[in-house]
């Protein structure tokens, strides 16, 4: 519904659809309504607020025109009844009002534009109508002519008719600016609805004529337009998404005035686009907002909190070359608010994944959200695959590049993504352009079969592209499981291109790997990731086991099943698992429905990654595309199919037993942790090191070998030996964390960023690409045997153990009748904590080491999927989630934020000196034809029309007045704010007294000096000389 501002009041009227009117008062940095007004018998259709003026005139579905003092939001006495505007004009009821406004030239004469067609002059003082119009196609909207004689209409049959306003019969001009027009002479052929029109008068040449809709039927799939008639030229601007409304910007907000439109603002369903009037062709301006945070469905993000300085500048100038071109030269046009004036300085990044593929860098530094970077992980990929390549899939309809988990080492700005159809994307950020001729693809197939109970080993192996030899350290694979390529056994779900590709600044493809299909089954989806740019690793894992790829040499170094990484010291007693039958396959390529075990089977243990689809169908809209997308999502970790309603209800237990795996084998990677640690117990030196956590609670050590850095690093493989098990907890491991021995964060080791298209020579680059290690000293430690302590979380509990002893000291049961649905360790200003999201809706922070309980407050139920995908904790008290599909919510649990939050915020009320009035002229003073002006309090005040009808409204006060604000506010801060609130009021009324002594001295002046000329040409005069 409309929602008029009200001028130099700091406020805004809004009309809802449920029939309400609320008044908003802007001047505080959080708005809130002061009142509202509740219609029961009649239902909104328009609200028009005149220039300068208190009453606001509100029509109605009975035709019926009520009207409100925006002061005190009570109704008036004084109605427009639909049978006394249009009397015997005609016999059937007019239809909803649909428009509203008053002459630009006589505020006492009111133009109401009724549905059915008909248009009534209505007098306010004489309480009658004037004139009446009647046309026999439906009004949509109303624009006059500056001048007061003239208005224009928009009709449902596409065209536009221009009627004087003493002229009742016929329109003076019927103009259809899309329609056909016939060699005959007959009518245009009808087209669509022109929804609104806006008409603009310039001093020197032609006036515009701006309309959305009309165009003809004939133009079937093409996109919402705006259309812009300026003289005889008539231009066609496409959007992107439907049109919701649209104003153009004047120079003057005088009504009686030349408008000199310079812009036009668009409002549509997702965007809001601004557009250049002055320059020709029409081009937009650049919009400084970001808009398009859910253009593609958002379906994982996230959020980092004081990242390197340089980054955000550097992620911008790559951003900013992307822009396309063609934008209007002159700077945005809407210039009101203020920014805050926050203390909080550090750099806050927040990197978004898409349903499309798209992966966005966006600036969430203090309290903006600016898109920095946007990068197509899509081009990677051959879009238009053949009938022979699809099969009988449906991967088409669906979104086969959706980002399902996102890897960023800020420092060295390598970035890792891994998609739904089992795919990861490797890329190296570089400020040059760069033709890459062929994208090294490394293929794995990752297989979990148990055919016996005296062989456990699954079968694996890695099948790079040839020229990549990799260096596999896992046991030989079974001959049986590269027997069957005839069916489908080397088929990836996506084909990666193999032209050339022309990459940008900014993001460029280092390698691609991709799971294929084994023995007819699709591959697994994946569940974790994890890349360390100073080991040149990435690590990912599924419910069949992990991979580690070298991406220095483009090769896999390690595949393993998830038993085989604890060896002989397996806990669990796990079933055989007798191998299925070779079948087609069928359904969508990387369904995770359709994998090796039937939905009913993957379900039926808490050891299962995979969710039933009621629970992710609530991630998107539902419906659509959407709908079909969500059999695609998992979340890390399992959600119990008894807690599986459509109501989304996680307040039941979960039982997650880790004595048994009830005859399920299937254990998933769920977290990945890269270190420079003591590898085994009772090690004395720090060696890089891996831990992996499985969604049974067990946390496994990798100890790595790697070459030295430099041309050794090219050609010498990268080892990786397993080392046992580390502990084991309650549920599946959701974080993993270093601390020395002062309890300081450890953070991973990383590679400073280079430039990687830089054609230096080897010594000067070898210098730049020297591995940084970690700046860890256990010669400071009294105790040298206890230099480290590793903090572990899983879904129901955390523990902390010392390193290299591997024993436990602490250990805290976070919850039982819930589980925990992200877990982070982060760098507060104070030190390093434990920050949690549960189920059943509690925030909780602990300490570390010690784990003692800081935080446990009830911020939010998960009553949707979208939470549970997108929320996550960063350093320095922040947190963030997608709390709808079109809005991202951050909190803060840092109490330094909360003191500065008040003057992070940003103002959007700032005082405007109102325009000076066009000059009547003197002749138009002296003898009249000027804008009449109208005592609208005398016509509308209780005093000369009533009460009103106390059953047609009812009055609400609003939380934001200034009663609320003093039951609200308290102590020394509140008698500021309503001091400060009074002296702006105070102000602002001596300003207005101000303004009009001044305009009465200068009227005082004029006529002065008008009487002493008169004077001068008449005192030598005699009387019958006049």
């Amino acid at each position: 519904m409309k929602s008029p501002p009200l001028l130099r009041q700091g406020a805004l009227v809004s009309a809802l659809a449920d029939d309400s009117v609320h008044l908003w008062n802007l001047r505080q940095k959080r708005p809130a309504i002061l009142h509202s007004l509740k219609f029961s018998k009649e239902r909104i259709t328009f609200c028009h607020l005149p220039f300068q003026s208190k009453w606001l005139y509100i029509g109605t579905e009975r035709g019926n025109i009520h009207i409100v003092n925006v002061e005190s939001f009570m109704l008036s006495g004084y109605v427009i009844m639909w049978n006394k505007a249009i009397e015997l004009s005609t016999k059937a009821h007019p239809g909803p009002v649909v428009h509203i406004s008053d002459n630009p030239m006589d505020e006492g004469k009111l133009i109401i534009g009724f549905e059915s067609g008909i248009v009534v002059l209505w007098d306010l003082k004489s309480k009658k109508a004037d004139y009446r119009y009647t046309y026999d196609e439906a009004i949509h909207s109303v624009a006059w002519h500056h001048e007061g004689k003239q208005f224009i209409c928009s009709h449902s049959d596409g065209t536009l008719t221009i009627w004087n306003i003493r002229g009742q019969g016929k329109p003076i001009q019927t103009i259809t600016p899309h329609g056909k027009q016939p060699k005959d002479g007959k009518k245009p052929e009808p087209c669509k609805p022109i929804l609104k029109v806006e008409y603009k008068t310039t001093r020197i040449g032609e006036p515009f004529m701006i309309l959305s809709g009309g165009l003809s039927y004939d133009t079937v799939g093409r996109r919402p337009c705006l259309t812009v008639m300026h003289g005889k030229s008539t231009a066609v601007l496409e959007m992107d998404y439907p049109i919701v409304d649209f104003l153009t910007l004047c120079e003057t907000p005088y009504p009686n005035d030349f408008q000199e439109p310079y812009a036009v603002v668009v409002l549509l369903e997702k965007d809001l686009v601004v557009i250049d009037l002055a320059q020709n062709g029409y081009p937009i301006f650049e919009n400084p907002y970001p808009l398009t945070i859910h253009e593609s469905p958002v379906t994982c993000c996230e959020y980092f909190a004081d990242c390197p300085v340089d980054l955000i500048p550097a992620l911008y100038s790559v951003g900013s070359r992307q822009k396309r071109q063609g934008y209007s030269k002159k700077e945005w046009p809407i210039s009101g608010g203020n920014w805050g004036q926050g203390t909080q300085s550090y750099p806050e990044i927040i990197i978004t994944g898409h349903a499309d593929g798209t992966v966005k860098f966006w600036d969430a530094s203090a309290i903006m959200l600016q898109v920095l970077y946007k990068l197509k992980t899509a081009k990677v990929f051959d879009r238009n695959r053949s009938k022979e390549d699809k099969g009988s899939t449906e991967t088409s309809d669906e979104d086969p590049f959706a980002i399902q988990i996102m890897a960023w080492c800020p420092e060295s700005r390598m970035l890792c993504v891994a998609g739904v159809s089992a795919n990861i994307i490797i890329y190296r950020f570089s400020k040059l352009e760069v033709t890459t001729e062929v994208v090294q693809l490394l293929e794995v197939r990752m297989q979990y079969e148990l055919n016996d109970i005296e062989s456990p080993d699954g079968g694996e192996q890695a099948l790079p592209t040839p020229g990549a030899s990799p260096q596999t350290s896992g046991p030989p694979s079974h001959p049986s499981t590269s027997s069957n390529n005839s069916d489908g056994g080397n088929m990836p779900c996506l084909k990666v291109r193999s032209t050339p590709l022309k990459q940008s600044a900014g993001y460029q493809v280092d390698l691609v790997v991709q799971l294929v299909w084994v023995s007819g089954e699709p591959p697994q989806q994946i569940t974790s990731l994890a890349l360390n740019s100073s080991y040149g690793l990435v690590v990912f894992g599924n419910s069949n086991g992990l991979a580690v790829v070298d991406y220095v040499q483009k090769t896999v170094v390690l595949n393993l099943g998830t038993v085989e990484l604890y060896g002989s010291n397996d806990p669990y007693q796990r079933q055989p698992r007798s191998p299925r039958k070779t079948r087609q396959p069928s359904g969508g390529l990387c369904d995770i429905n359709e994998g090796s075990a039937t939905s009913e089977d993957r379900c039926k243990s808490p050891t299962s990654v995979l969710m039933s689809n009621s629970n992710l169908q609530q991630f998107y809209n539902g419906g659509g595309r959407g709908a079909k997308m969500s059999r695609k999502l998992s979340l890390p970790t399992e959600l119990k199919p008894d807690l599986d309603h459509r109501d989304n209800s996680f307040s039941r237990s979960r039982s997650s037993s880790v004595t048994s795996i009830d005859k399920e084998a299937r254990e998933a990677i769920s977290s990945f942790h890269f270190s420079d640690t003591f590898a085994r117990k009772g090690d004395s030196t720090l060696t890089p090191c891996l831990y992996v956590g499985t969604t049974l609670g067990t946390v496994l050590a990798l100890a790595l070998t790697l070459p030295p850095a430099g041309e050794q690093r090219q050609l010498q493989p990268v080892i990786l030996s397993p080392t046992g098990m580390l502990v084991r907890l309650k549920g599946s491991i959701m974080r993993m964390a270093l601390l020395d021995s002062t309890g300081s964060m450890l953070p991973p080791a990383f590679e400073p960023w280079f430039e990687p298209n830089v054609t230096a020579d080897g010594e000067e680059r070898e210098k730049v690409r020297k591995r940084r290690p970690v700046s860890v000293s256990p010669s400071t430690s009294q105790d040298l045997n206890e230099s480290q302590y590793a903090v572990v979380c899983s879904e129901k509990q955390a523990k902390v153990m010392s390193l290299p002893s591997q024993t436990c000291i602490y250990k805290h049961s976070i919850t039982e009748a819930s589980f925990i649905l992200r877990a982070d360790v982060v760098q507060m200003s104070q030190g390093v904590c434990l920050a949690c999201f549960c189920a059943n809706g509690h925030i909780m922070t602990l300490s570390v080491p010690g784990l003692r309980p800081l935080m446990d407050v009830n911020y939010l139920p998960l009553t949707d999927m979208r939470i549970a995908r997108t929320f996550c904790f960063t350093n320095l008290g922040q947190a963030m989630y997608l709390c709808s599909p079109t809005e991202v919510q951050r909190i803060t649990y840092s109490q330094d934020t909360c003191e500065n939050l008040q003057e992070m915020l940003g103002e959007l009320f700032t005082p405007v000196e109102t325009p000076e009035a066009p000059n009547r002229g003197f002749f138009k003073g002296l003898f009249g034809g000027g804008a009449q002006s109208l005592d609208r309090e005398e016509l509308f005040g209780e005093i000369s029309s009533g009460k009103a009808s106390r059953s047609l409204a009812q009055h609400i006060p609003g939380p934001g007045g200034l009663e609320g604000m003093k039951g609200a506010a308290s102590g020394v801060v509140g008698d500021l704010a309503r001091a400060r609130i009074a002296l702006d009021e105070r102000g602002q009324k001596l300003g207005e007294l101000d303004e009009r002594t001044a305009a009465m001295m200068a009227s005082a002046d004029s006529f002065s000096k008008h009487a002493h000329e008169m004077m001068l040409k008449c005192k030598d005069k005699k009387w019958y000389q006049f």
